[in-house]
C-alpha cells in the first residue's frame, strides 16, 4: 500500500514540474539555467525552421519559418502581428523542397506537434515553447564560417566578442541581426 501511495504521490509531483531540455551537451551554456527552456550546446550546428508552402492563417506571435510560397524566392519570417523579412534577400530553395512532401502526399494534422514547458497552448506549432519566465538560448557559434553546410532556414546565435548577433540563412546568404 505504500509504494501504491508513494507512486501516486511522485506522479502528481512530476505533472507540475518543468525541466530544461539540452540539445546537444549535458550541462548547457547558459549562467541562469532557471530562465532556459530550451537551450542548445556547442557543435556549430543551428536550428533549421519549418518551410512552408503556404503562410499560416492565423499564426501565434513569435512564429518564425522558412516562407516557400514560391521556393524561387524563399525568406526566413518572423510574425508579430505582420509578416517580418529576417533574410533581406530571396533565395531559391527549389531543390531542397523537392525531398519535402507536398500536401497532397501529407494529411497535415494542426493539432501536431510539440509543446515544451506547458501541457497546453493556444498556439500551434511544430514546436512551441510555453513559458511566461523562461526562454530558448539559440545554438552558439562563433562564425557562421564553421558550419560546413547550412541548411535553407537554419538560425543561430553568433557569441562572439564585439559581434554577438542573431544569424539566419534563407538558402543562399546569411542575414545578420544586432541590437
Amino acid at each position: 500500500m505504500k509504494k501504491y501511495l508513494f507512486s501516486i504521490a511522485i506522479l502528481i509531483v512530476t505533472q507540475n514540474l518543468y525541466a530544461q531540455v539540452i540539445i546537444g551537451g549535458t550541462t548547457g551554456t547558459a549562467v541562469n539555467k532557471t530562465s532556459v527552456l530550451l537551450e542548445f550546446e556547442g557543435q556549430n550546428k543551428g536550428i533549421i525552421m519549418p518551410y512552408t508552402r503556404n503562410l499560416p492563417s492565423s499564426p501565434a506571435e513569435g512564429t518564425l519559418l522558412l516562407d516557400a510560397t514560391d521556393p524561387s524566392l524563399a525568406r526566413v519570417k518572423y510574425y508579430n502581428g505582420s509578416w517580418m523579412d529576417l533574410s533581406g534577400q530571396d533565395a531559391d530553395v527549389s531543390s531542397a523542397m523537392t525531398s519535402q512532401p507536398t500536401a497532397t502526399q501529407v494529411t497535415e494534422l494542426n493539432s501536431a506537434g510539440a509543446i515544451i514547458g506547458s501541457n497546453t497552448s493556444a498556439a500551434e506549432g511544430v514546436l512551441v515553447l510555453e513559458s511566461s519566465t523562461k526562454a530558448m538560448v539559440l545554438p552558439a557559434v562563433d562564425n557562421t564560417d564553421n558550419i560546413p553546410d547550412p541548411s535553407p532556414g537554419m538560425i543561430v546565435f553568433i557569441n562572439k566578442t564585439g559581434s554577438k548577433r542573431l544569424a539566419v540563412f534563407n538558402g543562399s546568404k546569411w542575414s545578420y541581426w544586432m541590437p
